[in-house]
């Protein structure tokens, strides 16, 4: 288990920042639904030069509405496996996968033989109602549109991807599933590379985040905050946030920007 992260509110002195990270389920929204005053959040942090970026478990669809619709400067999908932005100047979405076509067809049909078994062995658990705009995934639904299942439920799951040589990672909703070496933390150091042509400075970045899957970010950034709902997964995390919010889900990253503009964010 982590350890306990401090309060938003003891942090004291804010070093200039690049830009913000955020997962967005359980994150950015709060019962399944976005909170309003954080796009506005976004859009008026983005609007002052910060760069904001989206890094999330969602499939390539959202993906790919997220960065042409929200007011953010890419957004990378399937826990690190792709990384869409919107070129303003060209016109057009840019797209960039970490596996090759091919190499996704042949893992797609690995991953349908083992979603069959993991139906069959885990009653109560369904495949997530956005597996179809899904490039490199398997998302296993066990409360988003089924029944809360429990930790015994999500553990067999998990089991389950890990026996088939599988990498797995728990969200706040779904178990997802790949083939290949590759994470949260994967995905944004390739978006910046791509997106801008230099290494990302974790230092220089703030990462929001609630769920075990977002453990990479949690270690990997010194200014890493997680809502207050995070607490349910850091039994599952090594590492977890260094700070954290007495608000959940969405409320909860209004309540830590709040906090950081008085410090000069």
């Amino acid at each position: 288990m982590s350890a306990e992260p401090r309060p938003i509110r003891e942090l004291a002195a804010l070093a200039p920042l690049d830009g913000l990270l955020f997962d967005i389920d359980d994150t950015l929204t709060l019962h399944g639904k976005l909170v309003p005053a954080v796009l506005d959040a976004l859009a008026a942090l983005r609007a002052r030069g910060l760069k904001i970026i989206p890094v999330t478990g969602r499939p390539a669809g959202w993906v790919d509405h997220i960065a042409r619709m929200w007011p953010v400067d890419g957004v990378v999908g399937e826990n690190g496996g792709l990384w869409f932005w919107y070129d303003a100047d060209a016109g057009r979405l840019e797209r960039r996968f970490l596996q090759e076509a091919e190499t996704r067809a042949a893992n797609r049909l690995r991953l349908e033989r083992l979603a069959r078994q993991i139906l069959a062995e885990v009653p109560g658990v369904a495949l997530a109602s956005d597996q179809g705009y899904r490039a490199l995934d398997l998302a296993i639904d066990f409360c988003e549109d089924v029944p809360p299942q429990g930790d015994e439920a999500i553990d067999r799951v998990v089991a389950l991807f890990e026996a088939a040589g599988a990498v797995c990672k728990v969200s706040s909703i779904h178990v997802n599933g790949w083939y290949g070496d590759f994470d949260k933390l994967t995905g944004i150091r390739r978006l910046h590379q791509d997106r801008w042509g230099a290494p990302l400075d974790p230092q220089r970045w703030a990462w929001f985040g609630d769920s075990a899957n977002d453990e990479p970010m949690f270690e990997a950034f010194p200014l890493s905050i997680g809502v207050a709902n995070v607490r349910r997964f850091l039994p599952r995390m090594k590492t977890g946030p260094a700070w954290i919010t007495q608000a959940e889900g969405g409320e909860g990253v209004v309540e830590a920007l709040a906090w950081m503009e008085r410090l000069g964010l």
